[in-house]
């Protein structure tokens, strides 16, 4: 094992500790997590479910996809309805979500997270104490929108993707609006026409009470697979709470981005790896005891 092998045992060992002895801890995820599952949008897995569309259109992932303009709302339908039935209504292949519940299920936690796979709820956490932040694969809302509510669509894709035909969908099935009759979309953060329904409502409220009444807890604030395209959301607020409270401890676990701030660097613990890989060695410690007993120099 080389020394920075045992560096980073040894901060698994930290964070094993904090779990057990933290007032309360919460959990900040990104859509590394949900890679890490398997949820992974190039590749084998795109090729599986998009080859028609990436020899038609020539895009080769399916991030690309979601914004290629489509000629027709009865393709645009075929893309997305596949899309949304495979990332959120198929289970990850990796239960890392099934994991980490295990690992925290004991604990006062509560979940922020700007995933939008429902990963969280699948795998056992309370709905009450979750936050999604920008939205849910499986819900429809006005385009428009003509008013801040949202449907639930699991019939509808199932349909869109068993009557689909060469990459359309009958125009019967394309979703309109009930209350204005215009189309319906998504609910998903990507302009100023989120719906933020009541439900989204008070979840926040939940989350932000939480967060104030553990305000000067021993709170292990638990960050997975965050990176920089919406940090103001997640890892932002997660350095101000550490360094407005000496109690608390930031944990980062990413490829490649495990940092924080120098001023938080006595209260961090960051891991620079695979969340999947972090959390299988975090259950064994847990059942077993420490694994390694280690002396960094």
């Amino acid at each position: 094992m080389f020394w920075n092998d045992k560096y980073k045992m040894a901060q698994i060992e930290g964070l094993k500790a904090e779990i057990k002895t933290a007032d309360t801890i919460v959990i900040g995820a990104g859509a590394g997590l949900s890679a890490s599952a398997g949820f992974t949008y190039p590749g084998s897995r795109f090729r599986q479910y998009f080859a028609d569309f990436e020899d038609k259109y020539d895009f080769h992932d399916m991030y690309s996809g979601g914004f290629y303009p489509y000629q027709t709302p009865e393709e645009y339908w075929a893309y997305w309805s596949r899309y949304i039935e495979i990332n959120r209504y198929h289970n990850a292949d990796i239960p890392v979500y099934e994991k980490l519940f295990q690992l925290v299920k004991g604990t006062d936690y509560f979940v922020i997270t700007t995933n939008v796979d429902h990963c969280f709820q699948k795998a056992g956490f309370d709905k009450k104490r979750l936050f999604y932040t920008q939205g849910d694969y499986g819900l429809f809302q006005c385009s428009v929108p003509c008013c801040h509510i949202t449907y639930e669509n699991r019939q509808i894709i199932s349909r869109m993707v068993t009557k689909q035909k060469d990459m359309r969908v009958p125009s019967g099935l394309l979703p309109k609006c009930p209350v204005c009759g215009k189309p319906l979309t998504m609910n998903l953060r990507s302009d100023n026409k989120f719906v933020e329904d009541r439900g989204w409502h008070k979840a926040a409220k939940r989350y932000y009470d939480f967060l104030h009444c553990h305000k000067n807890s021993h709170v292990l604030l638990l960050e997975l697979g965050v990176g920089y395209n919406t940090p103001g959301i997640i890892k932002y607020p997660f350095w101000d709470i550490t360094a407005q409270n000496t109690k608390a401890v930031y944990t980062c676990i990413n490829y490649g981005e495990a940092i924080c701030p120098a001023e938080i660097e006595k209260q961090a613990i960051c891991i620079n790896g695979d969340i999947w890989e972090t959390l299988q060695i975090l259950s064994k410690q847990s059942e077993k005891g420490a694994i390694y007993n280690l002396e960094i120099p």
